[in-house]
C-alpha cells in the first residue's frame, strides 16, 4: 500500500508540475503571438478577423478564407494577402474556439454552425457574397457553407481540402481522447502542450512534405496557439465531428452549384487526395480539379500564384489553371523534405470507386 500510495502521489504532482508548466507556457504563446485584427461578437461568441476592404478599381469580388485544423488566420493570410490586397475586399477569421477566436457558449459546435457564423460576420461587415476558400478542415465547412448559404457563395477554392469519408474513418488518437468530457479536460490541461512543443516541429514539417517549410513558418504563423488548452479541445471536438459531417454531407455536394476550383498534390501526407480533392472534382457540377505533381498539403504556402490564379478562375476570368500548375511542378519538382521519413497515404483501390 505504501508503494501504491507513493506512485499516487508521485503522479498527482506530475500532474501539478505538467499544470504548471502549460499555464506558463500558454502565457508565454500569447505574449508572443497577440491579436493581429478586430473583434466581432456574433451570437455570444467573440470573433477574431482581419478584414481589408476593396479598393476603387478592385477587379476581383470579396474573398473569405476558412483555415483548417490546429490553425488561425495568419496561415493563409501571410501567403495570400501580399498577392490579393488591392484587387478584392478580403476576409480572414479565426475559426470559433481557434486563434484569438471565442468558441461561445453552446454554439459553433458543429461544422454548419460554424458556417453560419461566417455569414454572420460577413453580414456583420457588409459582404454579400464572396470567392470562400478553404484549407484542409475549412474545405468541410465550405461545403457546409455552399450548401447553407448558397446566395452569398459566389465561388469556391478547395485547397487540400477534406471532404468525403475516408477509410476507417480515423484520426489522431489525442484528438479522440481529448474529446472526451473530464479526461480530455484533464489531458490538454497538463499533456497537451510540453508533447506538443517537442513534436510541433516534426509535425509542421510533416504537413508541409514533400515541399520545404519556410524556416520561420511555426513563429510567423503562430501554430503554437492551438496548444492552448481551450483551443486544444475546441479542435479536438472539431476533428472528432469530421468523419460523420462528410459521411452525411458528400451525397449533397451535387447541389452545389457555385464556380468550383480545387488545387490537390498527389504527395499530400495529411489527406485522401484521391478520395477529397477527386470526389469534389466528380460531385460538384462543373468543378476543375487542378493537380500538382510533387505538392504536399499547403498549396496556400507552396503555391500561392496557383491560389490566387483559382480565385481568379473562380470569378470568372479565363486562366489556363493547368498551364499554372505545369509551372509550379517544374518549380517544386525536386522537393525531396523528410523523404522516408513520413508516410505516404495509400487508398485501396475499393475505395476510389466512383460513388
Amino acid at each position: 500500500m505504501n508503494l501504491i500510495g507513493a506512485a499516487f502521489l508521485f503522479l498527482i504532482a506530475l500532474l501539478f508540475a505538467l499544470a504548471g508548466i502549460t499555464r506558463a507556457g500558454v502565457r508565454l504563446i500569447e505574449r508572443r503571438n497577440p491579436p493581429v485584427g478586430e473583434f466581432a461578437d456574433i451570437d455570444g461568441a467573440r470573433i477574431h478577423y482581419v478584414h481589408i476592404p476593396a479598393p476603387a478599381g478592385a477587379d476581383l469580388p470579396p474573398v473569405v478564407f476558412i483555415h483548417g485544423a490546429s490553425a488561425n488566420l495568419k496561415d493563409q493570410m501571410l501567403p495570400l494577402r501580399p498577392l490579393l490586397e488591392g484587387r478584392a475586399e478580403l476576409l480572414f477569421l479565426d475559426r470559433p474556439g481557434l486563434g484569438w477566436s471565442e468558441r461561445g457558449s453552446g454554439c459553433n459546435e458543429t461544422l454548419s454552425a460554424q458556417a453560419d457564423t461566417i455569414a454572420a460576420l460577413m453580414d456583420r461587415l457588409g459582404i454579400t457574397g464572396a470567392i470562400i476558400v478553404g484549407h484542409s478542415f475549412g474545405g468541410a465547412i465550405t461545403t457546409a457553407f455552399a450548401r447553407e448559404h448558397p446566395e452569398k457563395t459566389l465561388g469556391l477554392v478547395f485547397l487540400a481540402p477534406v471532404s468525403h469519408p475516408w477509410p476507417g474513418g480515423a484520426t489522431a488518437w489525442y484528438y479522440k481522447l481529448t474529446a472526451v468530457p473530464a479526461v480530455g479536460w484533464l489531458f490538454s490541461e497538463t499533456v497537451a502542450y510540453p508533447a506538443g512543443m517537442l513534436q510541433i516541429g516534426s509535425a509542421t514539417a510533416c504537413v508541409f512534405s514533400p515541399n520545404h517549410m519556410p524556416g520561420d513558418y511555426i513563429g510567423k504563423a503562430a501554430i503554437p496557439l492551438v496548444l492552448r488548452p481551450r483551443a486544444f479541445r475546441a479542435n479536438a471536438r472539431d476533428v472528432a465531428q469530421l468523419y460523420d459531417y462528410v459521411r452525411a454531407a458528400s451525397p449533397g455536394y451535387r447541389e452545389i452549384e457555385a464556380p468550383t476550383v480545387v488545387i490537390s498534390g498527389d504527395r499530400d501526407k495529411v489527406v485522401y487526395a484521391t478520395i477529397h480533392s477527386v470526389g469534389l472534382g466528380r460531385d460538384i457540377p462543373g468543378a476543375e480539379l487542378v493537380w500538382v505533381r510533387n505538392l504536399g498539403h499547403k498549396p496556400d504556402w507552396t503555391a500561392p500564384d496557383l491560389v490566387v490564379g483559382a480565385v481568379e478562375r473562380a470569378a470568372g476570368a479565363p486562366v489556363d489553371l493547368q498551364a499554372m500548375a505545369s509551372a509550379v511542378e517544374s518549380r517544386i519538382a525536386g522537393d525531396a523534405q523528410g523523404a522516408g521519413r513520413y508516410p505516404e497515404l495509400k487508398v485501396p483501390d475499393a475505395e476510389l470507386a466512383p460513388g
